[in-house]
């Protein structure tokens, strides 16, 4: 399908505008309507505290995930190989923008491929998944694992950032039953990710009925793609078109709770509006198994690699010490029991 722009000047602008633009939701994460019990007899020494956990075979020293960004472009490429390279030192995940752009144009690869600096870390692919109804199938699944010798496989899901995108691809009908195949037959677990408007009750089910293996809820209350579509917008219809769903999507806290109940042994990513360690600590208590940002990690890795590493540091410590506060030792002690709801998610002023 002809597109408006070339994959590699979208990506190039997406960059661009997540760095300059304010591209917020107008609905926040939910997760300030949460505080932990505080403990000022935690009965623990700081250097106790333990972060570490295990996921998809690979051992992690803390539950932080580097959110699909970025790819397709040479700036691109700079970025992940600096997260890569942080990650790599910080013993985290970490996932990469989608593919498809190096699919379409193979001398792209390149941007995405950052084992060359990053050899040990749990490293997701990433597709579109509507791409299923486009052409897409399970060579194409393989060949995006293969190309960054990934652990697992992101399928993104964003119908409304299609539907809002000048000659997007909104054709998401008879999609789950594709997604199953590919569950079914590719070597590696398949992961089921929103860009930011979050997960319902149906939406975990039927993704748990296809095979997915885990579910990045990506809610409400970060970037919002329609925003980032409306200052790409070629024309007046567009833009207006795009920003009317400014308020739109599940917050992450609710959307958390949603894939919970549908499907309580899920693996959960927590991504969206994600700012720091103490959301991310939240989000485990809520029910989740990481926490993903990508906002932060890019302004960082936007400056150099020590700026990432640093700031990777930073909310590790951060989860470290709201564990110590909240007397918890070990990850699983994260539990909504050690949560106080104080009041219904609300809108920003």
């Amino acid at each position: 399908m002809t597109k408006v722009a070339p994959i590699d000047q979208r990506k190039a602008d997406h960059i661009k505008i997540n760095l300059e633009k304010d591209v917020r939701s107008a609905l926040t994460t939910g997760l300030e309507n949460y505080r932990f019990i505080h403990e000022a007899v935690p009965e623990l020494d700081l250097a106790q505290v333990d972060t570490s956990l295990s996921l998809f075979g690979k051992q992690l020293n803390a539950p932080i995930l580097i959110s699909s960004m970025t790819g397709g472009t040479s700036e691109a490429e700079t970025i992940n190989l600096r997260l890569a390279e942080a990650a790599q030192e910080m013993k985290i995940a970490m996932g990469v923008g989608s593919q498809r752009a190096a699919l379409e144009h193979p001398e792209q690869a390149r941007t995405f491929q950052v084992r060359r600096v990053a050899p040990d870390i749990l490293l997701f692919a990433n597709l579109g998944a509507v791409q299923l109804n486009y052409g897409y199938g399970i060579d194409e699944c393989r060949r995006a694992v293969e190309m960054i010798e990934a652990d697992a496989l992101i399928f993104h899901f964003n119908p409304l950032q299609e539907a809002v995108q000048d000659a997007g691809d909104t054709n998401f009908a008879g999609l789950a039953k594709k997604v199953e195949e590919v569950c079914r037959k590719l070597e590696v677990p398949v992961i089921a990710k929103e860009v930011g408007w979050g997960i319902s009750e149906r939406s975990a089910k039927l993704l748990t009925d296809c095979g997915v293996q885990a579910i990045d809820v990506a809610g409400a209350g970060g970037t919002s793609w329609s925003q980032v579509e409306m200052h790409r917008a070629p024309d007046e219809f567009t833009r207006e078109l795009a920003a009317t769903f400014v308020g739109w999507g599940i917050p992450t806290a609710d959307s958390i709770l949603n894939v919970k109940r549908a499907t309580p042994e899920m693996p959960i990513f927590a991504s969206g509006g994600i700012k720091d360690g103490l959301d991310i600590a939240k989000c485990i208590a809520l029910g989740a198994t990481l926490g993903g940002m990508a906002g932060p990690f890019l302004k960082a890795a936007a400056i150099s690699t020590k700026s990432a590493v640093q700031r990777m540091k930073l909310t590790k410590r951060q989860i470290e010490v709201t564990m110590f506060a909240a007397g918890v030792e070990k990850l699983e002690g994260l539990e909504v029991g050690k949560l106080i709801e104080r009041q219904s998610t609300s809108e920003k002023s």
